[in-house]
């Protein structure tokens, strides 16, 4: 197991806090769907890095398929679909609901 995959179930957490705290938040303005995921992308994007990889935004589209690209070493690497599903795509759903699946192009 890479230190993709073992590095990438931990990297995003939920944001917790009182009550009055989360009832600001969703009264603020919910930022578009593609920044939200690029957040997400970028926070994810240093455990790659560490393994010789890197993954590029390519579009989110209005169903919720956010298409990624793969990079470095991460190109034909036989852990790469794991790494997409289990990492990036779980990540991706947990935080930002819209997501409906990762594809890699």
């Amino acid at each position: 197991m890479s230190a993709s995959e073992k590095g990438l179930s931990g990297v995003i957490t939920t944001k917790g806090g009182s009550m009055a705290d989360r009832a600001e938040t969703d009264s603020k303005a919910t930022p578009p769907l593609r920044d939200r995921v690029a957040n997400v992308i970028d926070a994810l994007r240093p455990v790659l890095q560490g393994d010789g990889g890197d993954i590029e935004l390519v579009d989110v589209d209005a169903d919720g398929v956010v298409s990624v690209r793969l990079q470095g070493a991460c190109v034909g690497c036989p852990s790469a679909s794991i790494t997409l599903s289990m990492g990036i795509e779980r990540n991706l759903k947990e935080q930002i609901p819209e997501v409906t699946r990762v594809v890699c192009v």
